[in-house]
């Protein structure tokens, strides 16, 4: 799913659904989920990999691992 989109894309609706029960499954869910989620977008992360974001409500945002939701670290 991660590379089906362009850096800087909103992920679609269709996918926010699966990454938001990934991101439940996520070891810091609570801490990086904050005041809520907007939308998820692709953007880029440590040394130039590319990753899921999170935006919030606030205007903050948190980027996530993936297989921290899928193994727990």
């Amino acid at each position: 799913m991660l590379h089906r989109y362009d850096l800087g894309d909103k992920v679609s609706a269709s996918d926010a659904v699966i990454l938001r029960a990934a991101l439940d499954r996520h070891p810091d869910a609570g801490v990086k989920i904050g005041c809520g989620i907007t939308h998820f977008s692709v953007r880029t992360a440590d040394f130039g990999t590319r990753c899921f974001w999170l935006n919030r409500p606030d205007g903050t945002t948190e980027k996530f691992s993936h297989t921290a939701c899928v193994y727990g670290t």
